[in-house]
């Protein structure tokens, strides 16, 4: 008896644009050139993807929002370094409103619009009894330029391995490859009382925030 041959598998073609389509099974590829529009980022390696692996776009989304601080909660403590390499904890600022905004990285545009906002609205968090901390990944000597170079009167803390930030599960942004731009605002106990994450409008979390503080 002849055997009779099996038809050959459709052959997948995965899309290659830079713009994810949400109801497409699978992850954009990025180019080595691509530069990210969150915060001037610019990618370093391709993503590249096989046509056997496929993405579900609602389980991926759902990992990357999930945090481990929530408001109402007391966030876990930590010590940091500063721009001047001395150490910080948040315990020192108990008794006192504290604003912890968590940034990718010094330098790039969004970081530099975010953090001069802040130094703009410096006077009025004052006014409000409270402290800005920033923090990013960025080694002291990075924050000690950076807050030179832009004359910042507030506190960065240097978060390298991004431990801090895993532990207060601050979510990434463009599938993990771009850390997240995510601010807390803790009353005088230690509490949160917001939590605001927007990677697109960096000025934004000062409006937030300080909206938060005046009605404390």
């Amino acid at each position: 008896m002849a055997c009779s041959s099996l038809p050959k598998p459709p052959i997948i073609s995965v899309p290659t644009q830079n713009h994810w389509n949400p109801s497409s099974p699978f992850l954009p590829i990025l180019s080595n050139s691509s530069e990210s529009q969150f915060c001037g980022l610019k990618l370093s390696a391709t993503l590249a993807l096989s046509t056997s692996v496929s993405y579900c776009p609602f389980t991926a989304r759902r990992g990357l929002i999930v945090a481990k601080v929530t408001k109402g909660s007391a966030p876990p403590s930590f010590t940091l370094k500063d721009q001047d390499g001395r150490s910080v904890s948040l315990s020192k600022f108990k008794g006192k409103p504290v604003v912890v905004y968590f940034y990718p990285a010094d330098d790039s545009p969004g970081c530099t619009k975010q953090a001069c906002a802040f130094r703009d609205s410096y006077e009025k968090f004052k006014k409000a009894g409270a402290e800005v901390i920033g923090i990013s990944g960025d080694d002291s000597a990075s924050h000690k330029a950076f807050a030179k170079k832009n004359r910042l009167p507030f506190t960065l803390l240097s978060d390298e391995g991004n431990k801090v930030r895993k532990e207060w599960g601050v979510p990434s942004d463009l599938f993990g490859t771009l850390p997240g731009r995510q601010t807390y605002v803790l009353d005088k106990k230690g509490v949160v009382q917001l939590i605001y994450n927007n990677q697109f409008q960096p000025e934004k979390h000062i409006d937030e925030t300080l909206n938060l503080l005046q009605s404390l």
